[in-house]
């Protein structure tokens, strides 16, 4: 590789390093910068991100290939979001009972290029480009295993990067795996506890990014995650991810067809998140709302839940609706 693009491939990197930052959740290390850096979804990011424990359709694939075993059906989801009006990130992901596929795409536009000397060598274009692929299992599922006394899901997830920093292409992969279990439902006094759970995941267990000559290895790291509903109404969840990353959400349904979220991000810094979301008979619109050092971002998805969709109820309700 050529000294003078090593050094323009470097100094331009750092400057989508500091984009990344301002959403604040990237991991300073000597790792490769990609979007997998940037929080997904948009429903469980309202909640703080913390969604290792929770199955919740389409974005389920994004936090535990484990939690895959436990759809009810197939879920599509879709979302966009303007970074700070210099980057666009959008996301689709398509999911059915065990399997899921994803696609994340991340586009800078246009950034200035600096040589060593600090002078202007024109503008580069950052891009990434990530295909996920997830499978779960649960023993249950499994006829010819015998009962082990207890709920759990197994999963893996492979996701191949493809990455360009003006001229200067990469390309790679890496690999996760999940574990999930949940507990029966229980009760303290008048108090429900129902949809109990805990998730573990490895993350970037081997993998690397590589541009010609230089690779760069996925930072491996290891999260833990806890979630239960509180009198069928409220949600709370915990991730804890050993790299050093706290995340805690809350989420209030007081009706089947509607959620306002609130959770905490801590990463070096704090990030604030809050979002809603309205059901209307498997048609799901989900916003989020989070805070960074450089300001603040707004994400809106549209999801489909094919297992809950009533396509006749949704008929009638759009009638209502219309004059």
């Amino acid at each position: 590789m050529r000294e003078g693009v090593t050094v323009r491939r470097t100094i331009s990197c750092w400057m989508v390093v500091a984009l990344l930052a301002g959403a604040g959740l990237v991991t300073w290390a000597q790792n490769p910068t990609t979007v997998l850096d940037i929080e997904p979804g948009v429903a469980q990011l309202g909640a703080g991100g913390a969604g290792l424990s929770i199955v919740n359709g389409a974005e389920t694939l994004y936090y535990n290939p484990a939690g895959l075993a436990k759809l009810p059906g197939i879920s599509f989801s879709s979302f966009y979001a303007s970074h700070f009006g210099l980057a666009n990130y959008s996301a689709f992901a398509l999911t059915f009972k065990n399997f899921g596929v994803a696609a994340l795409l991340y586009n800078s536009g246009s950034i200035p290029g600096y040589d060593a000397g600090g002078d202007p060598t024109g503008n580069l274009a950052f891009a990434n480009t990530v295909f996920i692929l997830g499978a779960g299992v649960s023993p249950s599922d499994l006829p010819f295993l015998p009962n082990l006394g207890f709920d759990f899901s197994l999963g893996a997830r492979f996701k191949t990067v493809s990455a360009s920093i003006g001229d200067e292409n990469g390309s790679g992969f890496s690999v996760d795996l999940g574990f999930r279990s949940s507990l029966p439902d229980t009760r303290f006094g008048s108090v429900s506890l129902s949809e109990i759970a805990f998730g573990v995941a490895a993350v970037n267990l081997f993998g690397a990014l590589a541009y010609d000559e230089v690779q760069e290895q996925f930072g491996m790291d290891i999260e833990l995650g806890a979630s239960a509903l509180f009198m069928e109404a409220v949600r709370a969840s915990l991730d804890l991810h050993l790299g050093g990353e706290l995340r805690l959400g809350v989420s209030y349904s007081p009706m089947p067809t509607f959620a306002l979220r609130l959770g905490l991000i801590s990463k070096g810094s704090f990030s604030v998140t809050a979002g809603l979301g309205v059901n209307v008979e498997g048609f799901m619109i989900d916003y989020a709302f989070m805070t960074h050092t450089l300001g603040a971002t707004h994400r809106i998805s549209l999801t489909l839940d094919f297992s809950s969709l009533d396509i006749g109820a949704l008929s009638r309700s759009l009638r209502r609706l219309l004059p």
